[in-house]
């Protein structure tokens, strides 16, 4: 069986053959064989099931011909081991019963215990390493999008009371962040350890702050995290969610080696923002998926033509994939981009040029 490294190469910046593409969300509800499984097991019945989660991991990799697979598993998966107690509810999110609102809770907080609390996705992960012949990314939810979570109850589109602990009671809002801090890095490095090849860290909610509130409240925590598992010789990516074009020149120095982006800021603006110091994923807009295959196409192409200018690009979407998605669009658009890049690259000398 043939390893596709290409993930990994642009990743890297490093020459590729094609440009790779993998999507958000791409274990989902588009997919009628992912559908009929959810009608017997929940998500996180799923995720506490390693060869289950393992091919439900599989699927789009075999489907749709992606270059790397996403662990199948959930943001709040690790919350469980410091003692939340939460589900994910069909149509809402994740709910928690015990959300964090005051020093006593955040106290509460334990320390994570992978290997005991959350061995079944260890298992998945080495499930996968022995199966898959693309890379395999794992993932944790960075440190405000789960205090979110947790401080709100449940999803929000204000997050009164997240911001209210945030410039209120700054003290406990670091000391919460440290706690989440400690989870992710714990988190990850098992994953690492276990035969993950990449990870991401999904900020999905952190563009509803300001450029300052983003420097002062969170990008010290992101920025420990990322120098923290800066060790791992794996690709290492931040995707800072939705609407969050205007914190990307705050990320400069950050030791990671992909930005993603979401559709609202185009690759070459993204790239200039971020100062060329990263590869950039992304970053077309999901819903884009509902239109006839030749516009989702010119899209592409506008997308892949700014993308191929320089190395270090990841063909995504710009945020996660929708159940009303059409899995054999998603699969034509793959091979698409795929075909159409490799055309491109072969007369491309600056990228063909690039140190193998």
């Amino acid at each position: 069986m043939t390893y596709n490294d290409t993930f990994i190469r642009a990743c890297r910046k490093q020459a590729v053959d094609h440009i790779p593409v993998w999507y958000m969300r791409q274990a989902g509800r588009y997919d009628p064989e992912y559908r009929k499984i959810k009608e017997k097991y929940t998500l996180l019945e799923i995720c506490r099931q390693p060869e289950l989660a393992a091919e439900v991991t599989l699927m789009p990799v075999r489907k749709l011909g992606v270059d790397a697979a996403i662990l199948y598993s959930d943001i709040m998966n690790p919350v469980a081991s410091l003692g939340v107690d939460f589900d994910i509810v069909k149509n809402i999110g994740p709910v928690i019963d015990n959300p964090i609102r005051s020093a006593a809770d955040v106290d509460k907080l334990r320390p994570i215990d992978v290997e005991r609390d959350l061995g079944h996705i260890l298992e998945t992960i080495r499930i996968l390493d022995r199966e898959l012949n693309v890379p395999l990314i794992t993932f944790a939810g960075a440190p405000f999008t789960i205090a979110s979570y947790l401080i709100e109850g449940r999803p929000s589109k204000g997050y009164i009371r997240t911001k209210a602990m945030m410039y209120g009671e700054p003290e406990l809002w670091h000391r919460l962040m440290d706690k989440l801090g400690d989870m992710v890095i714990t988190y990850v490095r098992a994953h690492i350890a276990n035969g993950g090849k990449a990870f991401q860290l999904f900020d999905s909610w952190v563009g509803a702050l300001s450029p300052y509130d983003f420097q002062t409240f969170v990008l010290p925590t992101i920025t420990r995290i990322f120098h923290e598992l800066s060790d791992l010789d794996v690709p290492k990516i931040y995707f800072p969610g939705v609407s969050s074009g205007e914190l990307l020149p705050h990320l400069n120095g950050l030791k990671a080696d992909v930005i993603g982006l979401d559709w609202r800021v185009s690759i070459p603006e993204g790239r200039r923002r971020l100062a060329n110091g990263f590869g950039v994923q992304g970053n077309l807009d999901p819903y884009v998926l509902t239109a006839p295959i030749n516009v989702i196409k010119q899209y592409a192409k506008t997308i892949v033509d700014e993308g191929i200018l320089e190395p270090g690009y990841i063909f995504n979407l710009g945020h996660g994939l929708f159940p009303e998605a059409s899995l054999d669009k998603l699969r034509e658009l793959t091979n698409y981009v795929h075909e159409y890049s490799r055309s491109v690259l072969s007369k491309n000398e600056y990228i063909r040029n690039v140190k193998r």
